[in-house]
Parts: structure tokens; C-alpha cells; sequence
């Protein structure tokens, strides 16, 4: 990148109440999730869906949120693995006394009422010597706003707020202060201790005894992990890598409708200190689209068929000619209502305040959600099965619409918060849309305009050679107009719009390398050249680090492409999960973890496996 395009971003140093963003692990049961820190404390958990207000959150207060603290109660270094092939998470401690280990995990089940429980299970074991463990169960229930009482019972405790009841069985004796309990215990080797955390009331069945089923669940849970992930089809030479960010993906969908996340957490910053924080538990159709693609080509069409199930049954078509038939996003049940608003009384992950719940950009035109769903519905009809007819009525609706309101400003893929205006990327995957839409029409005979749409298509195509060609920048550019770059256009050559040796794409990759690649991690534009109406900077967006490798090895530069990518995985965490952004110093930053940067994992490394042959 060239110097002093993009500004610096300043870290401060850092908190010691807080934990680094990487520093965290995920569990769910694919109905919610938290975050396990490698200290052992949860400090993330919603319940009992991803969008409900939290329970723990000292990631974003560390005084104010709760957590579940859990760790050895002498001085011990840490390390946290999952075991293979699955989401269950062992976080170990290295003491002088001795080793232990707490394995955590939330059961698939099934049956409704027994999903609806969100069972949390934190199973601690010594392994080797003697070590004394201390306990801290602290919710702070509807965003730590709401108030709770403590009832302790023969084996732990109940948590009632107005909202949520919670109860917290213990294989060990527990005390309570009238708002936390806790707990100290000294195990030695081959010993064990559980925890586990349910949700209670509403009609739901007592909870059988984790007690004595904690063996038998915590088998059956890495037993269904392994069995979910046995259908992949990648066998190329990151298959670890792959299926980690696969296993990551599973995670974020919502079992009940088929809805994909596009993040379990809110507000993690993009730059410490700074307001470019937002919520991310919704499904972002271009999100949860791409997420599809990367599923498919694992061979995963269980979750295809769900997310295409949600849009049939959840997605309501909007009767609203400026705004198109499709919000960006929606509520994980499909609700279009995501108002937002600010939680004053939290400071923020490291006081990167305001945190933020809802997402205003529900309310946006983003153009190019059209070419990124009616994509993946074409994937999904070519690769899992024939659509339906209903779904070919979705479609025909929506390219009707692209084909009519393709030529407007919008606020983009980057969800600006300024003016709109007319972005390169959401003219592509207008093309896309259409273009997808036409080769499910010609190829399964099904009725469409196609003389309009070739039409639209063939004048979208034109306008972007013509208007959005730089012959100052040697490149195609962000907006008709001016000159400023910008990593979404490397989909043209993803989404086959232009081939990827054509010498105007060359040339455009070669200026994107120079200007906005920084050893290989990628900026999404530069905000001083290109203003989006937020303050503050941010880091490197890591999906567009993996479409640059994923272009470079179209373009027939294999080599620089695995170099790249190589780089690229050293950024992941220790378990190799990634947030949305990479910091100046190699600090995750944005939520965490975030679908879109798995998903272009996934994508890159079967192409540059296909390149590298």
C-alpha cells in the first residue's frame, strides 16, 4: 500500500480488565452462542436466541456486563484447543500444583422444548497433580439493566429477572451474595467437577441432572460435530483450516428457521476508542448468501435447504417500488423492524463506546444484495436441487425489479452512512442478479423476460466499462466520477464479470496491490479519499484479503496468491478464528467471529487449490 493512503490507527494500551478479541473461543448450539475466554471466563451469552439481550457481557463492560469466571486459583498459563473435527472447547491450565482442564460445550438437540433450554455445560477436570478452582456465576440480565434475585437450592442456585429465569446446578457447594455465586474447590487427578447453566421456566420440563449425564453429553456432542462435519467434501491442503471455518459457519445459523448470522456479538470495535461499532446478529442476505455458497461447495445442502426454506417461509416480499422487494437484512425469524439505539451505561469493549443494539441499516438500498442471493439460489439450483416454483416467483420479482431501478445511488456494500452513490460493486451484482437469473431460465426452461433482461444486463455492462474505468488510475474505480479504489471491485473478476486476465483487470489488480494491500492484508477503501459519514479509521478488511488471493490465483499468479494466503492464516486466533478486521499491529478488531472473512477463507483456498493443482 502506498504511504499514507490510509491513516494509522492508534491502539491504546491495553486494559488488563479486557481480553483481546482473538482471545476467545466459541460454543453454541445453534440457537445461541458464548464466548469462552482463554482465561476461562464466559464474557459473551445471549439467551436464549443470538439477538436477545445478554446475559454475560463484560466483553463490552467489564465491570457492569457479568460473566462466569471459571480458572485455577493459582498462578497457571493458559491454552485452549478444540477437540477435532468439533465446537467443543478445552481450555487448559499449566500450574506448578498441577494440570486441569474445563471443557465446554452447549448439547444439539433436537426435541424443541429441550433446545429452548440452552443448556451451557462447564465440565472442570484435573488431569494431572491437585489444583483448587474458584467460580464466579454473575449475570447481569437485558443488557445489565435488569435486576435479579438468587435462590440457592441442594445442588446450585436459580437467577430470576423479569425477563429470564436461569438455573445453575454445581457437582460443588455454592455461596451466594445476592446477586453472584461462587464457588472454591480443590480436585485432584482424575476428578471432576461440573457446572451447567439452563434456561427455566415457560412452561419448560424440569431439567434432567447434568450431574450424572455430563459423560454421556459431552460425547454425544462431539459425536454429533464429527457426524455434521463427516459430509465435507474439501479435501484439498488447508483441510483443518477449512473445516474449522466451516464448523464456524454451522454455528452461526439459527436452527429454528434457517437463518445465518452475519456475527454473534455487538459492538466490538473497528477501532479502539473509536464509533464504528455496530450489532451483527442478523441475517445480512448478501452475508448469509455467500455463506450458502461457501456451505454448498463443502456439500452441505442440509443448510442450504434451510436458508432457502427461510427465505421461502420468513421473507416476506416489501410492495415497495424505491426500496426493491428485499431489505439488506432481517431478524434471525425474519422480522424487518431493527431499530437502533445506543446502551449509555455500557462503556464499550475498552471504552470504544457506544454500544449499539439493532442496525439501521436495515433501512438502507443496497443494490447489490440481488446478485449475491439470486447466486446463490442459482448454486443451490445447479448443486443441491431443482428450485421451486414459489422460489422462481421470489426471483422473477426480484429481477424484474434490478432491472428497472439497477441505475440509482445507493449506499453500497459498505453500508455508507453519508450520501448515496454509485458504487461499481452494487452495479455488478446487479449484473449478477440478472445474468444468474437468465442461465436458470435457459438452462430448467422456465418462464422470464429475457429479451428485458438481456437488455438491462448488456446496459449495466456497458456503463461499468464506460463510466467506471479510470484511465488516470489504470483501474477500475469505487463510483463514477472520481478515482478512488476500492477492494469490492475485485468482484468482478470473482463474479465473472470480466475475466481474470483480461489486461484492464491486471491492471486494476496491480493498482488494488499497490494501494490498498499492506503485506497482504487489504483495506476496503480509503475513508479520507472517500468519505462514508462515520468518523475514526479502521484496519484491514480480512474477506477482501481473501478475494485479493483468491484473484491473484485466477490471474494466473498462483504462487504470490499462496504466499498471501499463508500470511493471511497467521492472522487467525489459536483456534484459527478470525474477527472482521486486522489492526496495525496484527490485533483482531470488529466482531467476532465474523461469517463473511470464514466464508472467503473457504472460497479462497479451493481456488488456490484449484491453481496450485
Amino acid at each position: 500500500m502506498a504511504s499514507g493512503n490510509v491513516p494509522n490507527q492508534h491502539d491504546p494500551t491495553p486494559d488488563p480488565q479486557y481480553l483481546p478479541i482473538a482471545e476467545h473461543g466459541l460454543i453454541g448450539d445453534l440457537r445461541t452462542v458464548a464466548l469462552v475466554g482463554s482465561n476461562g471466563t464466559i464474557d459473551w451469552y445471549c439467551c436464549p436466541r443470538f439477538d436477545a439481550p445478554s446475559v454475560f457481557a463484560a466483553l463490552l463492560d467489564a465491570r457492569r456486563g457479568g460473566c462466569f469466571e471459571l480458572t485455577v486459583d493459582v498462578p497457571a498459563r493458559t491454552k485452549q484447543f478444540y477437540i477435532p473435527d468439533t465446537n467443543v472447547l478445552i481450555t487448559r491450565f499449566f500450574a506448578a500444583e498441577g494440570l486441569g482442564e474445563i471443557q465446554d460445550f452447549m448439547p444439539i438437540v433436537d426435541d424443541s422444548r429441550e433446545a429452548d433450554r440452552h443448556r451451557l455445560i462447564r465440565r472442570v477436570v484435573c488431569v494431572r497433580g491437585k489444583l483448587q478452582f474458584r467460580a464466579r456465576v454473575a449475570p447481569r440480565f437485558g443488557y445489565a439493566t435488569q435486576p435479579h434475585t438468587v435462590r440457592l437450592e441442594a445442588d446450585g442456585a436459580t437467577f430470576t429477572s423479569g425477563s429470564l429465569s436461569l438455573e445453575l446446578t454445581a457437582s460443588v457447594p455454592v455461596t451466594s451474595d445476592g446477586t453472584d455465586v461462587r464457588a472454591e474447590f480443590t480436585i485432584t487427578e482424575g476428578e471432576t467437577a461440573v457446572f451447567a447453566l439452563d434456561r427455566v421456566g415457560d412452561g419448560l420440563p424440569a431439567a434432567p441432572s447434568v450431574l450424572t449425564e455430563a459423560d454421556e453429553l459431552f460425547e454425544a456432542t462431539a459425536r454429533y460435530w464429527r457426524r455434521w462435519l463427516s459430509a465435507s467434501r474439501y479435501r484439498g491442503r488447508w483441510r483443518e483450516t477449512v473445516h474449522r471455518s466451516a464448523l464456524t459457519l454451522k454455528l452461526l445459523t439459527y436452527a429454528p428457521t434457517g437463518a445465518i448470522i452475519a456475527a454473534p456479538t455487538t459492538s466490538l470495535p473497528e477501532q479502539i476508542g473509536g464509533e464504528r461499532n455496530w450489532d451483527y446478529r442478523y441475517v445480512w442476505i448478501r452475508d448469509a448468501a455467500f455463506c450458502l455458497n461457501a456451505l454448498l461447495r463443502m456439500g452441505f445442502t442440509a443448510e442450504a435447504d434451510a436458508f432457502m426454506d427461510f427465505l421461502t417461509e420468513h421473507i416476506a416480499h416489501r410492495d415497495c417500488t424505491d426500496c426493491g422487494p428485499f431489505q439488506a437484512m432481517y431478524g434471525i425469524d425474519g422480522r424487518t423492524d431493527l431499530p437502533e439505539r445506543p446502551l449509555d451505561h455500557l462503556e464499550g469493549y475498552r471504552g470504544s463506546a457506544p454500544v449499539r443494539v439493532g442496525n439501521a441499516a436495515a433501512t438502507q438500498l443496497q443494490l447489490d444484495i440481488y446478485g449475491a442471493l439470486i447466486d446463490s439460489v442459482y448454486l443451490y439450483d445447479k448443486w443441491s436441487k431443482p428450485i421451486y416454483s414459489a422460489r422462481w416467483d421470489q426471483v422473477n420479482v426480484a429481477v424484474n425489479w434490478v432491472c428497472e431501478h439497477w441505475d440509482q445511488p445507493d449506499e453500497g456494500v459498505w453500508e455508507t452512512r453519508g450520501e448515496r452513490h454509485n458504487f461499481l460493486y452494487s452495479r455488478v451484482m446487479c449484473w449478477v442478479a440478472i445474468q444468474r437469473a437468465m442461465r436458470m431460465a435457459e438452462e430448467r426452461g422456465l418462464p422470464a423476460d429475457i429479451s428485458s433482461w438481456r437488455a438491462a444486463r448488456d446496459a449495466i455492462y456497458l456503463q461499468i466499462m464506460q463510466r467506471y474505468w479510470s484511465c488516470e488510475r489504470h483501474a477500475f474505480v469505487q463510483r463514477s466520477g472520481d478515482d478512488v479504489l476500492d477492494a469490492s471491485v475485485l468482484m468482478m473478476s470473482l463474479a465473472r464479470f470480466v475475466s481474470p486476465t483480461d489486461p484492464k483487470w491486471l491492471s486494476t489488480l496491480e493498482a488494488l496491490g499497490e494501494d490498498l494491500v499492506s503485506d497482504s492484508l487489504m483495506y476496503r477503501y480509503d475513508p479520507t479519499a472517500s468519505p462514508d459519514g462515520i468518523r475514526g479509521d479502521e484496519g484491514t478488511f480480512s474477506i477482501c484479503s481473501f478475494w485479493y488471493v483468491e484473484a491473484l490465483a485466477r490471474a494466473g499468479h498462483a504462487d504470490e496468491a499462496r504466499l498471501a494466503f499463508e500470511k493471511m492464516l497467521t492472522y487467525a486466533n489459536h483456534l484459527g478464528l478470525y474477527a472482521e478486521q486486522i489492526g496495525l499491529t496484527g490485533e483482531q478488531l470488529g466482531n467476532f467471529p465474523q461469517a463473511f472473512t470464514h466464508l472467503g477463507l473457504i472460497s479462497a483456498a479451493f481456488t488456490l487449490d484449484q491453481a496450485l493443482g
